[in-house]
């Protein structure tokens, strides 16, 4: 994660302000945001994180270069808001966290409510094959044959199905359709964009609807006190980027980019979707508006630049693809702008369509935002690509080394519990004493259900020089499965440097030298004069 801080001198314009090469963030623009989230004037960083994309999703939130708050997120996070939904004092935002079909509402920075998209129709003809299958008129074959006959006509088939449809063994197949059929069939679908639109008033602090594209091709926009559906909108396509304005009980605009590379404007009482529909010729990466004008970065290294109307201003050749793009308000200057990262590692900034800028950064960006961050208004924030890749090999190499260790430990049998069957043993060690003699106690058990250990011995590993045993070879009786058997001896430390070291406990069966288990006990340091020294002084003095 990179910080800079707008500089209001004369030759440079951004102060680096903070690096964290090591930041272990994997995150994109729409999972960024900065608010005032405890009303206390110190704006603090919100970032959804996507861990490694399948597990380890975080909602992490920054106070300065400070982690304050984190909490997991169970799917995988599309975007990031925080809006007012309530006038109590003091004016805390929410944070709305959109992940597979829900809405996280977090408050005070606590999980507060989750929000579900309603469920979708379902295909009658989908859900009477597995009614059919309920009542076992029908067997897999004839299942798996009718629904991959569906979806290659294009009918939109629910989860279920399409994972039956992945299953290649016939024995998984018919375990799915055991354990699913019946399970009432149902047809949900996931959040693509999140945006916010003010309710009733254009104030900072304001009560905001939330806005939500679907994968279902819709747009939904939501009471933030109720949590209810306020009205649904309709689009050929499905929304990726959403850019909205304007207040939805007087009137507002939702431009819209879908996956089928046209964009769209949605107002109050929409019913055509098309008119002043703008076709790009190619996909977009990003979407972004400043007062009237709509800038779209695509997919073929360009940047366009629209009227609200959809008649095109200007297109730049861009030197490098887009990754993501992000609009620049610094309103103490007056000053907006569209700032673009490229897979150059370059981030160029554009006022309308002049290159006033130009940012180098060490690795590709993954994620911008521009706005207050603690009490300093013009702070932009950039995540590289590097630091996900420092945090995948570096979880990888802990998880290689903790294997490594892990195997080391079962061929050298050091560890406290068997991992043999046929040895389902238990060790525990305990020290008592301040020394020069300590109490050392062996705690054993059989961990089996029945079976009783027999023709177990214990004995230690240990410095000679550093330690004494009273008696450093044990046998060990019968061992009765569920029962703890203690067996005690006797330590000297014979060292005056106030040193220790560690001690090895060995469980073995007779006749074989590999041990069972081992434990390795960590001796307490002894500030007592050995017992011997003491006998010789007292036999010098005399």
């Amino acid at each position: 994660m990179i910080v800079f801080s707008w500089y209001r001198g004369s030759n440079e314009k951004w102060l680096d302000a903070y690096k964290d090469p090591v930041a272990s963030l994997y995150t994109l623009t729409q999972c960024i945001t900065l608010s005032d989230v405890q009303a206390d004037g110190d704006w603090k960083l919100i970032i959804a994180d996507l861990g490694t994309g399948t597990f380890d999703m975080k909602l992490k939130v920054y106070k300065g270069t400070n982690l304050m708050s984190e909490n997991t997120i169970i799917d995988l996070p599309t975007g990031v808001e925080t809006f007012y939904m309530d006038t109590h004092e003091p004016r805390t935002p929410a944070i709305a966290v959109a992940s597979g079909p829900y809405i996280y509402v977090y408050k005070n920075l606590r999980p507060y409510f989750k929000f579900t998209l309603p469920t979708l129709e379902v295909n009658p003809v989908e859900a009477d094959l597995w009614n059919q299958v309920k009542e076992e008129k029908i067997n897999i074959f004839v299942l798996r044959e009718m629904l991959e006959g569906m979806r290659a006509e294009g009918t939109v088939l629910t989860v279920r199905s399409l994972r039956f449809l992945q299953l290649q063994d016939i024995t998984d197949c018919e375990a799915f359709a055991n354990l699913y059929r019946f399970t009432p069939l149902r047809r949900q679908t996931v959040i693509t964009s999140l945006a916010t639109l003010k309710k009733s008033h254009a104030d900072e602090d304001a009560i905001s609807c939330l806005v939500l594209g679907t994968e279902s091709k819709s747009v939904y926009v939501l009471d933030p006190e109720a949590f209810t559906v306020l009205t649904t909108m309709e689009l050929p396509s499905v929304p990726v980027f959403l850019s909205v304005t304007g207040l939805f009980d007087v009137e507002y605009r939702i431009v819209v980019a879908c996956r089928n590379g046209c964009i769209y404007t949605l107002k109050r009482g929409t019913t055509v979707t098309t008119k002043n529909c703008i076709e790009l010729n190619s996909q977009p990466v990003g979407l972004q508006r400043i007062n009237k004008t709509i800038y779209v970065g695509t997919m073929d290294e360009a940047l366009h630049c629209y009227t609200s109307k959809g008649k095109k201003l200007w297109t730049v050749k861009l030197p490098a693809s887009m990754t993501t793009m992000e609009i620049i308000d610094y309103k103490p200057k007056g000053f907006k702008a569209v700032i673009v990262a490229l897979s150059n590692c370059n981030v160029h900034i554009y006022k309308e369509k002049y290159l006033v800028n130009i940012i180098k950064t060490d690795d590709v960006v993954t994620g911008l935002k521009f706005g207050r961050f603690g009490r300093e208004d013009g702070t932009l924030i950039m995540t590289l690509r590097a630091m996900h890749r420092t945090f995948q090999r570096d979880l990888y190499l802990l998880r290689l080394n903790t294997a490594r260790e892990y195997v080391k430990s079962l061929e050298n049998r050091m560890n406290p519990i068997s991992s043999d069957p046929q040895e389902p043993l238990k060790l525990n060690a305990t020290v008592q004493g301040i020394g020069p003699m300590f109490k050392l106690t062996v705690n054993l058990q059989n961990t089996s259900l029945s079976n009783p250990s027999t023709n177990l011995l214990i004995t230690f590993q240990y410095d000679d020089k550093l330690y004494a045993f009273k008696n450093s070879f044990i046998e060990v009786p019968m061992l009765v499965p569920g029962l703890n058997y203690a067996f005690e001896t006797y330590v000297e430390c014979q060292s005056d440097k106030g040193i220790s070291d560690n001690v090895k406990v060995y469980i073995l069966r007779q006749g074989k030298s590999i041990p069972i288990i081992t434990g390795i006990i960590s001796m307490p340091c002894t500030d007592v004069e050995p017992i011997a020294n003491v006998k010789k002084k007292n036999q010098d003095d005399f």
